[in-house]
């Protein structure tokens, strides 16, 4: 038990220092390009390629892991992180817009690969490792991915403050350096207690036949797609128009105050997300409740985007009651968000089995960058041809299918 717990403890702090710099990325990008002037659709399309590579990763990760062992595939992301970042530094200012475009776009695939190579590992090693009694594998996941928001969070306030104080180029650098000393802190500090491989496995076994893993799976597509078509662009851009008077100071004032909301958003999440256990008195039910429970919270989360729809499209113009509006209604919706995210990421675990667990988490988590690929897309398009109402309209639709999907799921 206790060489479980080194393992899980020195897993997470690497998945930490992981995602800080991938919120703070993600947020430099955003701001970086949108203030040269890319229009929402071309600023989603920075993000498409780090989605596609999320899709393919997942689906290969499993088996990876399955084949060369979980330290292996965690090392990689890390690695593969550092890479981008320092990719990142040759982006040169003189570029068109179109081959600006395509070189993020790469680099950011890159990111993308790392992001779910260290993800899946993450996420693999909590099934193998957290105690078998009572609710401790629920409470171990939900520690590990609520932590990993509220990090990811501060990402994004880093991010943003990186960029009005350091400007692009010296942030990134900072970044890469950072996280090639965490790596080589693992690699040297990693304990036991994770599986190195096995050499028989087959990448044909990364196709689930559980059905409930396949319609959690379907679920997982819709929740997440329902978050990024109003988060990626959508609630970012609309925020800047709101708040920037168009002057250098008003525009850094700006990237403060959305870095701050964004960072606001995912933390609150993450600290929901951790302690949704004991919210949800996991404790004293079984996974036939809970399994129950993942449909009633989805629909619930469905009515937030619906009733923010209706608000903006009788506000008409933006005011300052209208913002504060949303502000809150969103960090409701971010609560509700993560009680449903924290449900399917220990249900994945509770469904699978020991010898599949990376096979059926990378298969899940394929599912999961779908799910952000589509809403990333959707963003930038929404927004573009209906604004912000068209944004969380189509995340209220997504978030019933959501539900729908998780309906068909049985007790197990």
């Amino acid at each position: 038990m206790k060489q479980g717990l080194s393992a899980y403890v020195a897993v997470t702090a690497a998945y930490w220092a992981f995602m800080l710099t991938d919120g703070a990325l993600r947020m430099l990008v955003l701001l970086h390009f949108h203030s040269l002037g890319f229009s929402p659709v071309q600023l989603a399309y920075l993000f498409v390629l780090y989605e596609i590579a999320g899709v393919i990763t997942n689906l290969s990760a499993g088996w990876i892991a399955a084949r060369f062992g979980l330290t292996s595939t965690l090392y990689a992301g890390l690695g593969l992180q550092v890479i981008a970042l320092l990719a990142l530094t040759q982006l040169n200012p003189e570029w068109s817009i179109a081959a600006s475009v395509a070189f993020v776009m790469l680099v950011q695939g890159a990111s993308g690969v790392a992001k779910d190579l260290a993800k899946m590992s993450s996420k693999s090693a909590v099934k193998l490792l957290a105690p078998s009694d009572g609710d401790g594998l629920f409470r171990w996941v939900a520690i590990l991915t609520g932590s990993k928001n509220a990090v990811k969070g501060l990402g994004f306030l880093l991010g943003a403050a990186l960029l009005a104080t350091l400007g692009f180029q010296v942030a990134i650098l900072s970044m890469a350096a950072v996280l090639a000393v965490i790596l080589a802190a693992a690699v040297l500090k990693m304990p036991g207690g994770l599986p190195r491989g096995r050499k028989d496995a087959k990448f044909s076994e990364v196709f689930s036949k559980n059905a409930n893993v396949n319609w959690l799976s379907l679920a997982r597509v819709f929740l997440f797609g329902a978050r990024d078509v109003w988060f990626v662009v959508g609630i970012p851009i609309y925020f800047y128009a709101v708040l920037s008077d168009g002057t250098e100071d008003g525009n850094r004032a700006a990237f403060f105050t959305i870095g701050t909301f964004m960072a606001g958003w995912i933390i609150l999440y993450g600290i929901v997300q951790a302690n949704a256990p004991k919210l949800l008195r996991a404790k004293d039910r079984g996974i036939g409740e809970l399994t129950n429970l993942a449909r009633g919270w989805a629909f619930a989360l469905a009515v937030v985007p619906a009733a923010l729809t209706v608000l903006i499209l009788l506000a008409g113009t933006p005011t300052t009651w209208l913002t504060i509006a949303l502000v809150v209604g969103l960090l409701i919706f971010g609560a509700l968000f993560a009680v449903n995210s924290s449900l399917h990421s220990y249900l994945i675990l509770a469904f699978t089995t020991g010898e599949r667990v990376t096979m059926d988490v990378g298969f899940y988590y394929m599912a999961n960058a779908a799910g952000r690929l589509i809403g990333t897309v959707l963003s930038g398009a929404s927004y573009q041809l209906g604004g912000l109402p068209l944004c969380l309209g189509t995340a209220a639709a997504m978030v019933t299918c959501s539900a729908l999907a998780a309906h068909k799921l049985r007790q197990g």
